[in-house]
């Protein structure tokens, strides 16, 4: 130990000037920096900005991004979510004063306390509206803002499948998308670009090792056919659902499997993520809702009440589960309180549901109609019947065939623009339908038909209602009822001109 206390002496005082020209002393410098050691660690009579160490503020100027990540490193969750929040108060508070800036030009001297009041007046209504709008207690005025749509203006193909698409789904910060196909390849793919990317699917034995079991029946191997995907709200993880009984988890930021949840004895067929949650509701044709937990990879329980195959479920912030099956029935679950609402359609199968919010949803029959419902009522408040009608050449051709077939006119999809009065639905009939939900009164209002050849299997709006994504096939979803030969299977994207909102509202 003695004999160590020199050298370290001399890094500091006397060999200054050999410190600076022996290339020796440098290197050594610089690993101890790397290994994490601080200046009260090492004493030196020298600065790294003196030295010119890589790293230091006069090398490569990162000094400050340094202090900064000092200065926040004992920071609590609680006190990040603080400073975040006023730095988003912040920003908000000068865009808006750029904004009156702009429109009054010069203000008048003594005005300027007024003009600021009334923006800070203005600040506290918008925040407190979006507050309400994510918490689902105030529904976005979205539908009156769609401008007519323009000759040129129809949709544009983002990615091409071999077979028919069965799913999509968006991430929330609208950048990315998915979609699977019934030959079970699952894609994922830019917005703007449309460049995507391929998922592979690992070998049986990985499949094991991550919780997949042997099939059963008189299946020799796991079936790759994919029916549902629905993406994490913080994008991590994208779910997969199919008709090999089971739920294949997946990262989304390496493309790999992570996870396989058995549990279901029939192809799973529809999938959906609580917002804000890891938590995933995955509906079977074996009749039942299971609920997972994804961040902790396990199961939590099973919603039972369903007499048929379960074809369709959504979920928003709350415990609350919006489902449909083959029994004719809709069931809204409460799951802390374990019980559900029942709602029957006599005289149609109800194949497609969404949520408007936590008291309205939105439904599509087979019969071609599209029904508004509540809560509070058994019955639909509202309903547009032959919504999607059969179209006259399609109704001829299937007149000559020996078992004519009305899946052309089913509304397979439903979509609605989370916590606004936007709607969607979509059919075999060549036209994908908008539509506006009135909560006062509660009807459906119709807004435009957006032409599209194919069989709209699956639907996903923007948050933002800026663009819908639809998945196209050839064939229906989950069956061979149909085929449209003219159509092209794959993902299509429509973009929606919104108009400026009124800001006086607020």
């Amino acid at each position: 130990m003695k004999g160590k206390a020199p050298a370290k002496r001399g890094l500091g005082g006397p060999n200054k000037s050999k410190s600076n020209g022996d290339s020796f002393f440098n290197p050594d410098t610089k690993r101890r920096r790397k290994g994490g050691f601080r200046d009260d660690d090492i004493e030196s009579g020298e600065s790294d900005q003196e030295n010119g160490y890589p790293g230091s503020d006069a090398s490569s100027g990162h000094g400050d991004e340094d202090e900064e990540i000092d200065e926040y490193a004992d920071e609590t969750a609680a006190e990040k979510k603080v400073r975040l929040g006023k730095e988003a108060l912040q920003n908000l508070m000068a865009i808006e004063k750029k904004r009156a800036e702009e429109d009054d030009g010069e203000v008048e001297e003594g005005k300027g306390y007024e003009k600021e009041g009334e923006r800070d007046s203005l600040v506290a209504r918008k925040l407190m509206k979006e507050q309400l709008e994510e918490s689902g207690r105030l529904r976005r005025d979205v539908a009156s803002r769609v401008q007519k749509p323009e000759t040129g203006d129809g949709f544009r193909y983002l990615v091409k499948h071999t077979h028919p698409v069965t799913a999509v789904c968006l991430s929330d910060d609208e950048l990315r998308g998915f979609s699977a196909s019934k030959d079970g390849s699952i894609v994922s793919w830019d917005i703007e670009s449309g460049k995507s990317e391929r998922y592979k699917w690992p070998t049986d034995k990985i499949l094991k090792s991550h919780g997949a079991k042997d099939p059963e029946g008189r299946a020799t191997k796991h079936s790759k056919s994919v029916l549902a995907l629905a993406v994490s709200p913080d994008g991590r993880y994208l779910a997969s659902g199919g008709s090999d009984r089971h739920i294949h988890l997946w990262d989304t930021r390496t493309r790999e499997h992570v996870q396989a949840f058995p549990g279901h004895r029939g192809a799973v067929s529809c999938l959906a993520f609580r917002h804000g949650t890891s938590e995933l509701f995955s509906g079977s044709f074996d009749r039942s809702i299971k609920i997972w937990n994804v961040a902790d990879r396990t199961y939590i329980s099973t919603l039972f009440g369903h007499q048929s195959d379960v074809l369709n479920v959504d979920c928003l912030r709350k415990e609350r589960v919006l489902a449909v099956g083959r029994d004719r029935t809709m069931q809204f679950f409460k799951v802390p309180e374990e019980s559900r609402v029942i709602f029957r359609s006599s005289t149609s199968a109800l194949e497609s549901c969404c949520l408007i919010d936590y008291e309205d949803f939105f439904s599509g029959s087979d019969d071609g109609s599209v029904e508004l419902r509540t809560v509070q009522r058994k019955k639909p408040v509202d309903c547009i019947r032959d919504a999607h009608a059969m179209p006259s050449d399609i109704r001829d051709e299937e007149k000559d065939n020996r078992k004519p077939s009305n899946a052309y006119s089913w509304v397979s999809s439903v979509a609605a623009c989370r916590g606004s009065d936007l709607a969607a639905s979509g059919a075999g009939n060549g036209s994908v339908r908008l539509w506006a939900i009135n909560s006062s009164p509660k009807v459906i209002r119709p807004l435009f038909d957006l032409p599209l050849v194919g069989f709209v299997n699956s639907m996903a709006f923007a948050k933002s209602g800026k663009f819908l994504v639809v998945g196209i096939g050839k064939e229906p979803r989950l069956g061979r009822w149909g085929k449209i030969s003219d159509a092209q299977n794959g993902v299509v994207i429509h973009r929606l001109k919104l108009s400026e909102e009124d800001v006086s509202k607020f």
